[in-house]
């Protein structure tokens, strides 16, 4: 049965929204006039492909639409710009549309980089990503990032606007920029990762599962950067992560930590994907902190298998993600790592002090507890049991919580 015009209207989103608004962006860097162009045109699409067919070439059918769209609000807004620029607009316009069967440019990656530009502040960089590459709206991004649809909507403007103004090229680095500049694109997917990972049942339609779109983020990323090695280790460390996402709560939605997982219900080929990325990676030189976090995801994930978990090799691990990103984070995990090693005093040791960033982190005092519980403290355990509970936001994380800390001994009450 033939797909329905509002099918293919919407499978054109998904697989090139992004695309279409980086190449009606690439010359005036107008971000939101390539958006609201774009708009226009599925909506002229919706009207236009029930009554006279799906053309054979939607993507170009869209971008010579949107292109007249920009000329027309070029036309409108002459009297604010100079006349020599829009008429070299209009020219450069035409001529891109003299052939509609030309395939057309994925130039997403420069948009991303744009995107993730020094100029733009680091918190909108994930967001503004998210909404240039795949269409999100403000109140579905908001709701991820829990920020007012108002307050991420008109953030979002501003950074479209920085980009114009600023002159942010949308190109893609030199290689000898690449390093610097590719970081904060990784970051921000990353990012977008996080924000759905504690979502893991793709419960909340708010954030219209972020996990699994930054995973295809990250796809996009390796494909058009395949001798990058932290693209290719970004990417597994995600599919790494995904991979167990059915395990990580049982049938009643309770939360399930890694140690007691069922990994049947994990998704082995796609842990097999990640290892063959995360090799790759490897054999590219330039080793840096997403294929650390990978491999020692792999190597959680090989001690389950196993029943025989490598402690000192994610110790290791750990030493030089920390070397590399100071992280709490991974200096709290590599505590957790170094109890197993050398026993539970040596791991609270290894615990950073519960400075500014850590005295509201819920997972600092929940290792902590766990930590003192081993070495018997059982009233200081049960105090910072407490504590991890009151940060904890997730119900069933926090009902986890309360069932650790109820197993501590009786004398604690």
């Amino acid at each position: 049965m033939p797909e329905t015009a509002d099918a293919v209207a919407e499978a054109v989103a998904r697989r090139s929204y992004g695309k279409l608004v980086a190449i009606l962006a690439a010359r005036t860097r107008d971000v939101a006039g390539a958006e609201d162009a774009l708009s226009e045109a599925f909506a002229a699409a919706l009207a236009d492909w029930p009554r006279h067919g799906v053309p054979d070439n939607p993507e170009a059918w869209l971008l010579a639409i949107a292109r007249r769209k920009r000329i027309d609000a070029g036309r409108h807004d002459k009297v604010t710009t100079a006349a020599s620029d829009h008429l070299r607009l209009i020219a450069e316009e035409l001529q891109d549309m003299s052939s509609e069967t030309r395939p057309i440019p994925d130039q997403r990656l420069a948009l991303m980089f744009a995107c993730a530009h020094s100029a733009i502040e680091p918190g909108i960089r994930s967001p503004l990503i998210l909404q240039t590459i795949l269409g999100f709206n403000a109140q579905a991004i908001g709701s991820a990032f829990l920020v007012a649809p108002a307050t991420m909507g008109a953030r979002l403007s501003r950074a479209k606007a920085k980009i114009k103004a600023a002159g942010i090229p949308l190109r893609v680095p030199d290689r000898s920029e690449l390093p610097d500049r590719l970081s904060p694109v990784l970051e921000a997917v990353y990012g977008a990762y996080a924000g759905g990972w504690n979502d893991p049942a793709g419960a909340d339609a708010s954030l219209r599962n972020l996990a699994g779109e930054a995973i295809w983020l990250g796809r996009l990323i390796a494909e058009l950067l395949p001798q990058e090695p932290e693209a290719l280790g970004l990417l597994a460390l995600m599919l790494y992560s995904h991979a167990r996402q059915a395990a990580r709560r049982d049938q009643h939605g309770e939360f399930i930590p890694l140690a007691e997982q069922d990994i049947a219900l994990w998704d082995h080929p796609m842990i097999t994907e990640a290892e063959t990325l995360l090799l790759r990676a490897s054999k590219l030189g330039g080793l840096g902190r997403y294929q650390l976090e990978a491999a020692i995801q792999s190597a959680h994930i090989d001690g389950r298998r196993s029943s025989l978990t490598n402690w000192p090799a994610i110790v290791q691990l750990y030493d030089g993600l920390c070397a590399i990103t100071n992280s709490p984070v991974a200096l709290i995990n590599r505590a957790i790592a170094v109890a197993e090693t050398q026993g539970p005093a040596a791991g609270l040791a290894a615990l950073p002090t519960a400075d500014n960033r850590l005295a509201e982190y819920q997972p600092y005092w929940a290792a902590r507890a766990e930590l003192l519980a081993r070495l018997g403290d059982m009233s200081t355990a049960d105090a910072a049991y407490s504590r991890a509970i009151g940060l904890e936001a997730d119900p069933a994380v926090r009902r986890f919580l309360q069932k650790q800390r109820s197993r501590l001994r009786p004398a604690s009450r």
